[in-house]
C-alpha cells in the first residue's frame, strides 16, 4: 500500500491521523471553529457542508471555501456533504450533490472530498470521482451504515468496490449492537489491509461501544480516525487532543 501525501502529510503511514469536523450553520460560526482550532491536535480538517444553512447556494459555499483556505493556510481541508440517508443533516439530489462537490473541487481550495460510494447513480459518483481528479483533488470513498454491523465479508466487499471506483482513500463505518460487532469491523480491517488494500482505508465501528476502533487504527490497518474539537460529528468521537494522546501512548507500545 502506498500512502498519500497531501500537503506534506503522509495519510496511510505511522499513527492514525487525526480528522477534526466543522459543523456550523453560519459562515461566522464556521470560521470560528477553523480559527479556534487545536493545530498541535489536528492533522487535517472535514468542513461538513451539510451543516450548513445555506449549502444549496454554490457561490456562497464557494466562498465560505476561500475563508476556510485563508485561516487553515497549508492545514489538508477535507470537503463533505453527508446525505441524511448515510447520518447527515439533510437530503440532497444526485445531480446538486454533484454539483455541489465538483464545484468545491473546481475551487482549488480543498485537497480531498468524500464521495457516498453507493448513493444511487453510480455513473454520476463515478465522474464525481473523475472530475475530482482532472481538478487535482483527491477522493475518499465513503461508506455509512448506521443499521448494524455487516458481516466481515461484506464489509470487505464494500471497501473493494470503493477500491475499483478509483477513489484515493476508502472509508466505512458502521454500528455495532454487541462487542462481537466491533471484533468484526477490526478483523474485516485487518483482513482488507492485509491481502486487499493498495491505498489508505479507514474503518471504524460508530457509537460508545465501537470507541476502541477509533485508537487502534495502527495496529489493525486504519489510517484516519475522527476526533471532535467541540460537538462530534458521529457518535463515539472523543475529543482530538485526548485521542492524540491516546494514539501516542499505543505507538510507542
Amino acid at each position: 500500500m502506498i500512502p498519500l501525501n497531501i500537503r506534506g502529510l503522509k495519510i496511510g503511514e505511522g499513527i492514525p491521523k487525526i480528522c477534526v469536523p466543522i459543523l456550523g450553520g453560519t459562515k461566522e460560526s464556521i470560521l470560528k471553529q477553523a480559527k479556534e482550532l487545536d493545530t498541535d491536535a489536528a492533522d487535517f480538517v472535514e468542513w461538513r457542508v451539510d451543516w450548513f444553512e445555506e449549502a444549496a447556494d454554490l457561490e456562497r459555499v464557494k466562498e465560505i471555501l476561500s475563508d476556510l483556505r485563508g485561516v487553515l493556510q497549508d492545514m489538508p481541508l477535507l470537503f463533505t456533504f453527508r446525505t441524511a440517508k448515510e447520518g447527515g443533516k439533510r437530503s440532497i439530489g444526485i445531480l446538486e450533490y454533484a454539483a455541489l462537490n465538483q464545484t468545491a473541487a473546481k475551487t482549488g481550495d480543498v485537497d480531498f472530498i468524500d464521495v457516498e460510494a453507493f448513493l444511487d447513480g453510480k455513473e454520476e459518483v463515478e465522474n464525481i470521482i473523475k472530475k475530482a481528479h482532472e481538478y487535482g483533488v483527491k477522493v475518499i470513498a465513503s461508506n455509512h451504515d448506521f443499521k448494524h454491523t455487516p458481516k466481515k465479508e461484506e464489509i470487505i466487499r464494500r471497501l473493494c468496490q470503493m477500491q475499483e471506483l478509483g477513489a484515493d482513500i476508502v472509508k466505512i463505518a458502521v454500528m455495532p449492537k454487541e462487542k462481537t460487532d466491533v471484533f468484526t469491523l477490526l478483523s474485516a480491517t485487518d483482513e482488507m489491509y492485509t491481502k486487499y488494500a493498495d491505498r489508505p482505508i479507514i474503518t471504524m465501528s460508530m457509537s460508545q461501544l465501537g470507541v476502541m476502533s477509533r485508537l487502534c487504527g495502527e495496529q489493525f490497518g486504519s489510517a484516519v480516525t475522527f476526533g471532535c474539537a467541540g460537538q462530534a460529528s458521529a457518535p463515539g468521537q472523543l475529543p482530538a487532543a485526548k485521542l492524540k494522546e491516546i494514539l501516542s501512548v499505543l505507538h510507542k507500545m
